[in-house]
């Protein structure tokens, strides 16, 4: 009985009667590097030991302390329930973004869900945003511009970067300038709540002056990131908003190939996004 299975949400993890939780991919940890194909640096650092929050930092090749570069706080997607900042996949991801867009990235490994519920993964996000902006850590303090903040994120990330973006909107912290988010194939959906900023009455007090949103035509989430142009244009929020979608792609394609001509044209509009 303790192994019958109660929900399957293969491929990514099976809750079992017991209470036991099997995550079936994203597991997987590779330690920071020197990147040998983009010349990008890493290493991890602990925002707050006591409740395991961390996360790795990027550095570009030829960074220079008399030309700061901007900072990016990057979310990892994976429903809020699997994969981590340490993974193949985002080492991979973050370390071809980092290079292309010559940015100092801070890539966060915030708790996850189901032993971790909601809005666990929001605090922990925000927490490491603050922590990221009082630049102490020192690549941060010797590379970054704190003026030129921008947060991002794949999937659930996305979801967070866009929920972190309200909360600087509505405390308005000092000490930093958010510049900008980047959604890609955001995992909005739901009628109400964190999910659904088309139903958040303070939606025109996004905390950023410019959203870059990509979605993907065979996505199923295609349709709410198109939706999430349509209400911030249509709210009283005073930035810019463009939203791309890319045919023939699926969900989060380019976490997924980085290296390949769809997933580079997107680092690349990503990068000059950040850097214009």
């Amino acid at each position: 009985m303790a192994d019958e299975i109660l929900h399957d949400f293969s491929p990514m993890f099976r809750v079992y009667k017991n209470g036991r939780l099997e995550r079936l991919t994203g597991e997987d940890v590779v330690p920071p590097s020197l990147d040998p194909a983009t010349g990008v640096q890493s290493k991890d650092v602990e925002i707050a030991p006591e409740i395991n929050l961390s996360a790795r930092i990027y550095l570009p090749p030829n960074a220079d302390p008399t030309k700061k570069l901007p900072l990016l706080v990057y979310y990892h997607g994976g429903g809020f329930v699997i994969e981590s900042a340490f993974s193949p996949l985002y080492q991979k991801h973050l370390n071809h973004l980092v290079a292309q867009a010559n940015v100092v990235a801070v890539s966060v490994n915030y708790r996850l869900a189901p032993e971790f519920p909601l809005p666990i993964a929001f605090e922990d996000s925000w927490r490491a945003l603050k922590w990221s902006a009082e630049g102490k850590e020192e690549w941060i303090n010797e590379f970054a511009d704190l003026k030129r903040v921008y947060l991002g994120g794949d999937s659930a990330g996305a979801n967070i970067a866009h929920n972190v973006a309200m909360r600087v909107g509505s405390e308005n912290p000092e000490g930093f300038k958010l510049q900008g988010i980047f959604l890609n194939c955001a995992f909005f959906g739901g009628l109400e709540g964190w999910v659904n900023p088309g139903k958040d009455p303070k939606i025109s007090g996004l905390g950023c002056g410019k959203v870059l949103v990509y979605v993907a035509e065979k996505d199923f989430l295609k349709d709410r990131g198109w939706y999430y142009k349509e209400v911030l244009s249509n709210c009283g929020w005073k930035g810019k908003i463009e939203c791309v979608e890319v045919a023939g792609e699926d969900h989060v394609f380019s976490v997924f190939v980085p290296d390949n001509q769809v997933g580079v044209d997107m680092i690349k509009k990503v990068a000059s996004f950040i850097n214009n």
